[in-house]
C-alpha cells in the first residue's frame, strides 16, 4: 500500500511546492523539470540508443512546455510511460531502489493533471491592497 500512497504524496508534494512559484516563472521552472526527467535513465543506458532518443523527445517537448501547460503534461505522461519499460525490464530510475521506477509511474500522472489544468497555484493568493472577501471596494 506504501508503494502507492507514497507517490501520491510525492506528486501532491511536488504541487504544493510549485504553487508559490508565481508565473510564467512557475510553467518555466516546470519545463525544465520535465526536461530534466527525460535525462533521467540515461546512466542506466538499459535501453541502449533509445534512451538517447527519449532523451531527445522530451527535450523538444520540453521546449515546448515552456510556453504551454499541455506539452509539460504531455512530457509527464511521456515519462510515466517511460517508467513502466524500466520498471518492467528491471532498471530502476535509482538503481538501490528497485520499485523507484513503479513509484514514478505514480507520481508522475498527478503532476500531469496539475499542468492539464493549467499549473495553477494551489491556494488563491490575494492582492495585499484587496478588500476582503464580502467587503466592497474602493472607489
Amino acid at each position: 500500500m506504501i508503494e502507492i500512497v507514497a507517490p501520491i504524496v510525492i506528486g501532491l508534494l511536488y504541487v504544493l511546492l510549485n504553487s508559490p512559484i508565481p508565473e510564467p516563472h512557475r510553467r518555466r521552472f516546470n519545463a525544465v523539470m520535465v526536461g530534466g526527467a527525460g535525462a533521467a535513465y540515461l546512466s542506466g543506458g538499459a535501453l541502449g540508443p533509445w534512451e538517447l532518443v527519449f532523451c531527445a523527445v522530451l527535450t523538444y517537448v520540453a521546449f515546448r512546455g515552456l510556453d504551454s501547460w499541455t506539452f509539460i503534461g504531455i512530457g509527464w505522461l511521456l515519462h510515466t510511460g517511460w517508467d513502466i519499460v524500466h520498471h518492467l525490464k528491471g532498471q530502476p530510475i535509482l538503481p538501490f531502489a528497485h520499485g523507484s521506477s513503479f513509484g514514478c509511474a505514480i507520481c508522475d500522472p498527478v503532476i500531469a493533471i496539475w499542468c492539464f489544468s493549467g499549473g495553477r497555484p494551489v491556494f488563491a493568493r490575494r492582492r495585499v491592497d484587496a478588500p476582503p472577501p464580502g467587503v466592497p471596494g474602493k472607489a
